[in-house]
């Protein structure tokens, strides 16, 4: 156990490497955005984050695969003997970051046998840090170093529940959703960010249903999990890691996991 905390260690001082490279772009006059095939953005802060971290974690655990956008090609074939690896996103939210609105993060999740057990996700502009580890808690930790506990809100107000949703990738179904619940006030993030709001108790839910990658939730969703909540697809279902096509079609991430409302609607 000494081992992965001391991979936790690592992991932070990585995303925090990385947040130099991508704020260097985000603070500089302009910077060049170019679009993948599926029209998503892409800036050189992408790829120097990438880079950065694909270089520590190889030199930190050689042993260990590193699963990205850039190497989703892999073959499942080869994918799927993997019972350790890394998911990355090493800069979550390039359409904030582009918009310069701070709401970006980088996160690092280490998954064992299809659950993440390790999470990590650096805010670049805060300079905060979120992070947990399985069976030990979610923290934060601010740009000073300061280091606190979090956990997801324990009661649910008897106005409704606060709902953070994605700020960029709006849907319908996610409209219908929240017509069958009692919704007290709504925020809108980008990134994981919602995932970390969620699991230090200034929101209820966050309810997406439009696709997502692997390296966007993964860990988020340790984070989450370890302050309390739970994050499921819509039958109710904890998400599963290094599935042969790596997208979760859509899911629901939890703070009170005792919602009756909410356990009706997903089958808990």
């Amino acid at each position: 156990m000494q081992e992965t905390e001391n991979l936790l260690d690592e992991l932070i001082a990585t995303v925090k490497e990385a947040a130099k490279a991508i704020l260097e772009v985000y603070n500089s006059d302009d910077f060049e955005v170019s679009y993948k095939s599926d029209q998503s953005p892409l800036t050189i802060a992408d790829k120097r984050s990438h880079e950065i971290i694909e270089t520590t974690l190889k030199k930190l655990t050689p042993d260990i695969p590193v699963l990205s956008e850039e190497g989703k090609t892999i073959d499942y074939s080869e994918r799927k003997k993997w019972k350790r690896f890394y998911l990355i996103d090493p800069l979550d939210g390039t359409k904030e970051f582009i918009s310069r609105n701070g709401e970006f993060t980088i996160n690092i999740a280490l998954i064992q046998d299809s659950e993440p057990v390790i999470g990590v996700i650096h805010v670049p502009v805060q300079a905060v840090t979120y992070y947990a580890m399985k069976g030990h808690g979610a923290y934060k930790q601010d740009k000073d170093g300061k280091t606190q506990k979090i956990t997801v809100k324990t009661s649910v107000d008897k106005d409704g529940l606060v709902v953070v949703a994605s700020r960029s990738h709006p849907s319908q179904e996610v409209e219908d959703f929240l017509k069958k619940i009692k919704v007290k006030d709504r925020v809108s993030r980008g990134s994981s960010l919602k995932f970390c709001i969620v699991a230090e108790g200034k929101a209820d839910i966050y309810p997406r249903f439009n696709p997502t990658w692997e390296w966007d939730t993964a860990a988020g969703d340790c984070i989450l999990r370890e302050a309390g909540g739970k994050v499921v697809d819509p039958k109710g279902k904890m998400l599963r890691y290094n599935k042969e096509f790596l997208k979760h079609e859509s899911f629901v991430a939890l703070g009170n996991t005792d919602i009756t409302d909410i356990r009706n609607l997903l089958g808990l």
